[in-house]
């Protein structure tokens, strides 16, 4: 009795130790370790990958609202249908396979009002007709909507144009077209003069240049500048012999004269900082050729693209700078090596005596006279005209921002724009382009972060960071809908948008892979302090899995 007794306790006890060991294991397996896990694991917000993945092969439409007003006696006799009406051309533009951009002129085709009539007969009826002055008449009674464009067609026979001249393309957002005769020709005069007033295909790839295969896009374009937020521009006077010249430059003057209105124009592109400096003793690095014949010195074509990194160490780091930086450099040549001309590729002399670096700037050499006695005393004092400076650094600046005019018929008459600097037409020029290389932008950068964050799975996606990337992929999709209305300024004001927020995404310091531990490095970090819990568990599980068969096998032997 007392045995059985013992052997009665002895099993309770090996019972009670089983159940106290299954318990540990379940608490530890189903509790323990997916609460481990959770507590562990990675956030990683929700990103819509599948609108990014869209971004890339998403079409772009621009349409360009267009109104073309007849004044009398000038409307075609083969126009398919009274006043008024609409038409529509559409033209694709090649870049690559995937990405598929469409040109749409949308063409509203009508008479002049009575205020346009008697605009345009007043300007025929002075002593000497003049289009600038029609043309500034007419812009007070026009669409000034960005991006918008009016033609007023004239007689053939209008005194407006002068003689020679089928198309006068004013500062603003109108041109004069004399028509052609028949609707036909028109058309085709009307389609050259749109696309010279708003984008080309060559504006547009350059826009895309990341995009266009090589070998098709032309030099001019890697020339132009990439969108940006906001520019900085330097301009720099270089006095390499201040023992031999005092230069006086009236910079801030000239800049709020000749400068500040270009720039009040182009703020609708982007933000503009501009300062000015003075450097002493700073020469170009490339020692000039003396040539006897003009007793001048010379710089030629193919020694210039050494003259800017030595000069580019004295101008001051730009890597603090969170925008591109122009730099407009005035530079006085010392007295040895006065004067200094720069050659073009053919050895003849550059009339301006200056020359631009794609993307960088520019630099200008400003020779100063010699003394008419050599006994002049030292240093000479320089007055910089600053009106021919500027004319030189404004004409780069529009280089550089791709506002040069490409090559149009010779009976196109373009107006110059003035004191602005640049014309409406040539302001929505821009802003096609930017808006177009924004939503490439964008979609390249968000692409990258999609592929980044799904390569490396240890990464947090805060959801902050998750909240820019939303943001970016609907403020380009609102872009792309923009432009396909025609409405240029709200679908540019998106792009800079999305560009914001996919940069905020793109560079947030809490995406940098070092911070987190790969599950390599987790599981060894957390296994020694697991193990002296898990190693008794595990001893009594397979000791109660042990004891189990023991018991299967005991019946078996009695037999």
């Amino acid at each position: 009795m007392v045995a059985a007794a013992a052997m009665a306790a002895d099993e309770a006890e090996r019972a009670r130790g089983r159940r106290a060991a299954l318990s540990f294991a379940t608490i530890a397996v189903v509790l323990g370790l997916p609460l481990w896990w959770k507590t562990t694991e990675t956030y990683r917000a929700a990103l819509p990958y599948a609108d990014i993945d869209g971004l890339a092969q998403q079409p772009v439409q621009l349409v360009v609202p267009m109104a073309v007003v007849f004044s009398p006696g000038s409307v075609p006799g083969d126009l398919p249908r009274p006043l008024p009406f609409r038409d529509v051309q559409e033209m694709e533009i090649s870049v690559n396979l995937r990405t598929r951009v469409t040109s749409r002129y949308e063409m509203r085709y009508r008479s002049t009002t009575a205020q346009e009539e008697a605009a345009l007969a007043a300007a025929t009826a002075r002593a000497l007709p003049s289009s600038p002055e029609a043309d500034a008449a007419l812009h007070r009674l026009q669409d000034t909507t960005l991006g918008s464009l009016t033609m007023y067609v004239v007689p053939e026979t209008s005194s407006l144009l002068p003689q020679g001249v089928s198309v006068y393309v004013g500062k603003h957002r109108s041109a004069l077209v004399r028509a052609g005769g028949s609707l036909a020709a028109l058309q085709a005069r009307l389609r050259e003069v749109a696309q010279a007033m708003s984008f080309t295909a060559s504006s547009i790839a350059a826009a895309l240049s990341d995009r266009v295969p090589d070998g098709q896009l032309s030099p001019d374009a890697r020339r132009t500048l990439k969108s940006s937020l906001g520019y900085e521009i330097t301009f720099s006077l270089l006095n390499p012999d201040p023992k031999s010249h005092t230069v006086d430059w009236d910079i801030e003057g000239a800049v709020n004269r000749y400068v500040k209105p270009v720039l009040d124009k182009l703020s609708l592109v982007a933000n503009f900082s501009v300062d000015s400096q003075i450097l002493y003793y700073a020469v170009l690095g490339v020692t000039p050729r003396y040539d006897k014949e003009s007793s001048s010195f010379l710089l030629s074509a193919h020694s210039l693209p050494h003259v800017i990194n030595p000069v580019e160490a004295r101008l001051g780091s730009s890597a603090a700078s969170l925008y591109p930086v122009l730099n407009f450099l005035l530079y006085v040549p010392e007295r040895s090596h006065s004067p200094l001309y720069i050659q073009d590729k053919d050895g003849a002399p550059v009339s301006t005596n200056a020359f631009h670096s794609p993307r960088w700037g520019g630099i200008m050499v400003y020779n100063v006279e010699a003394p008419a006695s050599p006994q002049a005393s030292l240093p000479l004092h320089v007055d910089v005209d600053m009106a021919r400076v500027m004319e030189v650094f404004l004409a780069q600046l529009r280089l550089l921002f791709g506002l040069s005019q490409d090559e149009v018929p010779p009976e196109f008459l373009l107006e110059g724009p003035g004191n602005e600097g640049l014309a409406d037409w040539e302001l929505d020029h821009l802003l096609w382009a930017h808006t177009v290389e924004n939503i490439a932008t964008v979609s390249t950068t968000l692409t990258s972060l999609a592929q980044l964050l799904d390569k490396i799975g240890n990464i947090v996606i805060k959801d902050d960071v998750a909240s820019e990337v939303y943001k970016a992929v609907a403020s380009v999709q609102s872009a792309v809908t923009k432009l396909s209305l025609g409405h240029l300024h709200a679908a540019f004001q998106a792009s800079k948008e999305a560009v914001t927020s996919s940069e905020r995404a793109f560079f947030d310091p809490s995406l940098l892979h070092l911070l987190y531990f790969p599950d390599d490095q987790k599981f060894a970090i957390y296994i020694p302090l697991f193990l002296p819990m898990a190693v008794p568990i595990l001893l009594s599980l397979a000791k109660i899995v042990r004891e189990t068969r023991l018991r299967k096998k005991e019946p078996t032997k009695m037999d």
